[in-house]
């Protein structure tokens, strides 16, 4: 995999409104979330229509409670492996919330400004698959190829960017098999 022009070649392309331009144009962490709509249920375009502002609050209960929700995530990694994008890199998305970053002894909040956003099609609890650990290991070797503040270990997960807040991707995210992905 490589990036030309903030996009990943070979991801499928689905442009989200629910960006930005990053205020300092900073690329230099990646931050990893999970998700399946409805929760636990995975397939289908709910995901897509949440991050492009078309999910039906009617089409499933725990929806209308989102569907007003203006969120995005650069990649979407999905159960198969298939890479979809709705994001440029050098833009932001809208993806980590309130968040905090502990570096050199100093805080640094508001991660979507200097960080890329991955979601794995999953849950906290549900061993994600090995399609979706090849595929973010490639599209991570290629964030670090095109941007070299991003290392190994500005690689982090929403747990512990918003530790209050969220928990993914869980414990069922295997760090040390990904570690061994990405070589």
């Amino acid at each position: 995999m490589r990036i030309d022009s903030g996009w990943l070649q070979g991801a499928r392309q689905v442009p989200s409104p629910n960006q930005d331009r990053r205020p300092e144009h900073e690329v230099s962490a990646v931050g990893l979330h999970s998700i399946s709509l409805p929760p636990g249920e995975y397939g289908g375009d709910h995901i897509e229509r949440l991050f492009t502002n078309r999910l039906d609050p009617d089409a499933h209960p725990f929806f209308a409670a989102i569907a007003e929700l203006k969120v995005s995530a650069h990649l979407l990694i999905r159960r198969d492996g298939e890479c979809v994008q709705f994001v440029p890199f050098d833009r932001r998305a809208w993806h980590a919330g309130r968040s905090c970053w502990i570096e050199g002894g100093r805080a640094r909040r508001a991660l979507n400004d200097f960080s890329i956003g991955i979601e794995l099609e999953g849950n906290e609890v549900s061993a994600y698959r090995e399609a979706q650990y090849r595929t973010l290991a490639h599209a991570v070797q290629a964030l670090m190829d095109d941007y070299p503040d991003i290392t190994p270990g500005r690689i982090t997960s929403h747990a512990r960017i918003a530790p209050l807040r969220k928990a993914d991707p869980g414990p069922a995210f295997d760090w040390a098999y990904f570690r061994h992905c990405l070589g």
